[in-house]
């Protein structure tokens, strides 16, 4: 089991919170919430070993379109870089309603 941080800087604060997901079966799970300072939070807790600088590119790639302040956690259990990036997506959305 690996944990990640990473931080990137935000334009907007975001208002609401989101939670999407389930940890199991290969998925992940992504809880948003409003960040206390201009920057983007990220932690991850997954359970696989060794994808450290995956997760950077699939991280970096979303946050040079997603410029809010916000927390993220994800708990992750072997998802795939298209469904990390899938769920952030859906996390964004469902925060915007």
């Amino acid at each position: 089991m690996e944990t990640f941080t990473f931080d990137y800087p935000a334009d907007q604060k975001a208002t609401a919170r989101a939670h999407v997901g389930v940890v199991g079966s290969g998925d992940l799970e992504v809880l948003l919430e409003p960040s206390p300072d201009q920057t983007a939070h990220v932690r991850i807790n997954t359970s696989v070993d060794g994808y450290g600088q995956v997760w950077k590119n699939v991280l970096d790639r979303f946050f040079t379109r997603f410029r809010k302040a916000v927390r993220i956690e994800i708990n992750d259990f072997g998802a795939t870089p298209g469904m990390v990036a899938l769920r952030l997506e859906q996390a964004v959305e469902e925060s915007r309603q």
